[in-house]
């Protein structure tokens, strides 16, 4: 993109911000302590998959600005929608979760934010003499975003942001700053996590990408020393992986007990009506009876959320499930003997494993 150093388009921006979606807060520098503003529209928060760098275009338009400024303009925000959260433990539908919500004509969606990462390591820091942020200025930044992620525009009834699945480890200071939020938590059983995990690809790069914070976050609630991550095979990785994340759902369910719901990718795929007409009535969102009915038909249960170009049905998914299920038989027997393990140890990782907890 190309980020004009001229006051023209920054003066622009910050004098729209509090008033329209259009100019969206896509980063926040902790270090520079300030925030890049760019020119958005209705079309392109739709069609983005991740509100992360691969929005910004070689014609994109934006400017860094001071934080103080954008902090004050979100006291300003005109017309403040309900806002809600996707949460979720990753590779668990939460795209078409949130693609489907498009289709209600009544959400705006915000995918995976950027500053949400930002937020989630800066959170993982405070109190320690290295961290940037002070508690206020985190429960300010924070304050500020979330100020800025009600604004709607005229046919927006609410905005729902979807989470990265790392960043469900702030659940609880973003439904504690925003006290009327409600939440979804996606997740799967154990198995077919593993299965849907390690047949990515990619997925030895963000299962270690991500390994270090999941490990950390796990080690803090037990007594135990856990064997080290380095030992883990990609199978155990997995577990470890799904563990944390599973935990750190349950923490959330538990400590906003009505405002957040948790909702099996599998149970959802085996009724979209349903599960949908849940998520609904949850997030207060107009009841559309057609959509509900139709919901289960919709073309978007055919595509690749995370990148709409290419087909991908529920039958294709299942399909992948059984090939990686062949194919790494070994690391998922792994994983799930490596869950088996922790729950002998402790009897709420018992409850999570065993699916006794809800």
């Amino acid at each position: 993109m190309a980020v004009d150093r001229s006051p023209s388009i920054a003066d622009a921006l910050l004098a729209r911000l509090a008033g329209t979606p259009d100019a969206y807060p896509q980063k926040i520098d902790l270090v520079g302590r300030t925030v890049l503003l760019v020119e958005f529209d209705a079309g392109q928060y739709r069609a983005a998959s991740f509100l992360d760098d691969r929005v910004l275009k070689p014609e994109t338009r934006g400017a860094w600005l001071p934080v103080g400024p954008i902090i004050e303009a979100s006291r300003r925000v005109t017309g403040a929608r309900p806002l809600h959260f996707i949460f979720h433990t990753g590779h668990v539908g939460s795209t078409l979760l949130s693609r489907l919500l498009d289709e209600t004509g009544a959400v705006l969606s915000l995918r995976e934010p950027l500053p949400l990462r930002t937020l989630a390591e800066a959170f993982d820091a405070l109190g320690r003499p290295d961290s940037l942020l002070s508690d206020q200025e985190f429960e300010e930044a924070l304050a500020m975003f979330v100020r800025l992620w009600r604004r709607g525009y005229d046919g927006t009834h609410s905005v729902v942001v979807k989470a990265t699945s790392s960043a469900g480890r702030l659940a609880a200071p973003i439904l504690a700053a925003s006290d009327a939020s409600r939440a979804v938590y996606l997740n799967l059983a154990a198995e077919p996590y593993l299965a849907t995990l390690l047949a990515g690809q990619n997925s030895p790069i963000d299962l270690r990408g991500h390994g270090a914070e999941r490990f950390r976050r796990l080690q803090a609630r037990f007594a135990a020393t856990l064997a080290p991550l380095h030992g883990l095979s990609i199978g155990e990785l997995a577990a470890m992986s799904w563990l944390a994340e599973s935990l750190t759902q349950r923490s959330a369910i538990r400590e906003f007990a009505g405002r957040v719901i948790p909702l099996d990718f599998d149970a959802f795929l085996a009724d979209v009506a349903g599960g949908m007409r849940r998520v609904v009535a949850h997030f207060g969102l107009p009841a559309n009876e057609r959509f509900l009915s139709d919901v289960g038909r919709n073309p978007a249960l055919a595509l690749y959320s995370k990148a709409p170009e290419f087909t991908y049905t529920p039958a294709v998914r299942a399909e992948v499930l059984a090939d990686s299920r062949r194919n790494n038989r070994e690391e998922i027997r792994k994983g799930l003997q490596w869950l088996e393990r922790q729950a002998r140890l402790d009897e709420t990782v018992a409850e999570v494993v065993n699916g006794a907890d809800g």
